[in-house]
C-alpha cells in the first residue's frame, strides 16, 4: 500500500476520544473506575437484530493510560489511510478534563502520528448514562483572559512537529462554534495571538449541524455532518405511529436504517472548498442513553464503503491542502461509531475505508 498516493488523494482526519481511563471526577458522579468501556460492556439489545454490545476485538478494553494502547491505534490508523487523530479537548475556563492521553502523547512525542485538537466547548451532562438534564460541568466564556490562557496551552500543541495544518495553518476545530458569545472577536483575539507567536496564522473550522456562515462568524471553514436533517427528513417520511408503537413495545423511538440515512449524509454545499464532509460508519447510543438513544440500524461495511466513496470523490476537485474529510470517529464506541476493530466485523470496516479511498 502506497500511504502516499492516499494522503494525496483525500486528507482523513479521525475524531479521537480519550474517555478510556478513570478519572476523579467520572469516579465521583458515576461510580469507582467508570470509562466509556462502562457503557459499552452493559449495552443490550433493545429489539431484534439490534447489534449491541459492541465489543472490542484486537485492541481490547484497552486503557488510554498505556503508551503501547496509543502506539498501536496510531499505527492500525495510519495503514488504512488516516491522515491523523483529532483529540477531542476539554477546557473550562482553565480547567481540563480527560487531559492524560494528549498530554502524554504531547510531551512524549510518541506515538509520531499527526493530531489536531477539537475543542468540545459543550456542558457536560448526564448523557454519560441517559441522565439528559443533569449539568454536571457547565461550560463559560469569561472573556480575553481566558481566551490568552487557552491560547497558551494551545500553542504547545500547535508548534509540534505532528500538528496538522491547512496550507501551513494549525487546523483548531470548535465542536459548537455557534455557543461562543463573541465568535468573531474571539477568533481576531486568536489570530493575533498566533501572529505575535510566530505563526502563519490559523485555520479555524467550526462543525455545523444547522446553517451557519464560518465567514460571518471569524471562522475559515465549516464541518457539515448533517445527522439533524437526515433524521427529520425521515420522521417526515414515516406514520407518527411507528415511533409510537416502537416505543409501547419498549424499543427505542428514534431507529433509522443506515441505508436511508447515508442519502443524505452527501450534501451540495460540501462542494465549496472551505466546508468539509464526516464521514460517518454508524451510531447507535443506546449504551449512554438506552431507549431514548438514536439507532442507526443494519449498517454494513458494504453500505459503508458507499457512502464513503461517494464523500472522496466530491472532495477531489478541491486543492490537496483542502481535500478534507472528518471521520466520527475512531473510537466512539458508546455512540456505535468506530473504526477499531469489533467482535462481528472485525477490520471490514476499515478495509472499505481503504477501498473506498483506493
Amino acid at each position: 500500500m502506497n500511504s502516499f498516493n492516499i494522503k494525496k488523494k483525500v486528507r482523513l482526519i479521525a475524531f479521537y476520544l480519550p474517555q478510556f481511563h478513570p478519572i476523579p471526577e467520572n469516579d465521583k458522579w458515576w461510580g469507582k473506575g467508570f470509562t466509556e468501556w462502562t457503557n459499552v460492556a452493559k449495552a443490550r439489545p433493545l429489539f431484534p437484530g439490534h447489534y449491541q454490545p459492541h465489543l472490542p476485538a484486537d485492541l481490547g478494553f484497552y486503557d488510554l493510560r498505556i503508551p503501547e494502547v496509543r502506539e498501536a491505534q496510531a499505527e492500525m490508523a495510519r495503514a488504512y489511510g488516516i491522515e491523523g487523530f483529532c483529540y477531542y479537548h476539554y477546557w473550562f475556563a482553565g480547567q481540563r478534563l480527560l487531559e492524560r492521553p494528549f498530554n502524554e502523547v504531547l510531551e512524549s512525542g510518541q506515538p509520531d502520528f499527526p493530531f489536531c485538537l477539537c475543542w468540545a466547548n459543550s456542558s457536560w451532562g448526564g448523557y454519560w448514562q441517559g441522565v439528559l438534564d443533569k449539568i454536571l460541568f457547565e461550560q463559560t466564556y469569561p472573556g480575553p483572559e481566558d481566551e490568552l490562557n487557552h491560547f497558551r496551552f494551545l500553542l504547545k500543541a500547535f508548534t509540534d512537529d505532528r500538528y496538522i495544518t491547512v496550507e501551513g495553518k494549525p487546523l483548531f476545530i470548535i465542536y459548537k462554534p455557534f455557543l461562543l458569545p463573541e465568535p468573531k472577536r474571539v477568533t481576531e483575539h486568536w489570530r493575533k495571538l498566533a501572529s505575535e507567536a510566530g505563526l502563519n496564522g490559523l485555520f479555524l473550522v467550526g462543525i455545523a449541524n444547522e446553517p451557519w456562515d464560518p465567514k460571518a462568524n471569524g471562522f475559515d471553514g465549516s464541518i457539515v455532518t448533517n445527522l439533524g436533517k437526515a433524521t427529520k427528513h425521515l420522521d417526515e417520511q414515516r406514520p407518527f405511529v411507528i415511533r409510537l408503537k416502537r416505543k409501547l413495545l419498549g424499543y427505542p423511538g428514534d431507529i433509522y436504517y443506515y441505508k436511508n440515512v447515508i442519502k443524505y449524509l452527501y450534501m451540495e454545499e460540501c462542494n465549496k472548498e472551505n466546508i468539509f464532509p464526516c464521514m460517518i460508519p454508524n451510531w447507535d447510543n443506546t449504551p449512554r442513553c438506552g431507549r431514548r438513544g438514536v439507532v442507526f440500524h443494519n449498517s454494513s461495511p458494504e453500505l459503508f464503503k458507499k457512502h464513503a466513496k461517494m464523500l472522496v470523490e466530491q472532495v477531489q476537485h478541491k486543492p490537496i491542502q483542502k481535500r478534507i474529510i472528518l471521520v466520527k470517529s475512531w473510537n466512539e464506541w458508546a455512540e456505535g461509531n468506530h473504526f477499531e476493530p469489533d467482535v462481528r466485523y472485525g477490520y471490514a470496516y476499515l478495509d472499505a475505508l481503504l477501498e473506498a479511498i483506493r
